[in-house]
């Protein structure tokens, strides 16, 4: 038996650029960029998959969709179908959720949305 929950976000005040292309955040030697939680319904081991999935991501990808379907598929594959993921710096969401299966957060200036409905 699954329950849902419905949270609402509001968009985030950073803006996109018109490509949608990012430059990678972990790339070049920096340091580490922080993940800032923003709202939350998941075990401490899953919101820790998905900060160093998503991080993983963008090390690897520089185009926000690319992003969000690795970390779709990669939360696919490790916790079952099915997930969804939005990726990006200004975006609004209304979203119904497994109970458990939700994280936004931030990496750096990117904001990263990951549920799971059944």
């Amino acid at each position: 038996m699954s329950s849902s929950g419905s949270t609402l976000l509001s968009p985030s005040e950073a803006k996109s650029g018109e490509s949608g292309e990012l430059v990678p955040l972990g790339g070049g030697g920096g340091a580490p960029v922080k993940a800032v939680i923003k709202n939350v319904d998941m075990s401490e081991e899953m919101q820790q998959r998905a900060v160093d999935t998503s991080s993983a991501a963008l090390e690897r990808y520089n185009v926000e969709k690319d992003i969000a379907m690795f970390v779709k598929r990669e939360f696919d594959r490790l916790y079952g179908t099915t997930w969804h993921c939005v990726v990006g710096k200004n975006f609004g969401s209304f979203v119904t959720h497994e109970t458990k299966n939700f994280i936004y957060f931030y990496l750096g200036p990117i904001a990263i949305l990951l549920w799971k409905t059944s």
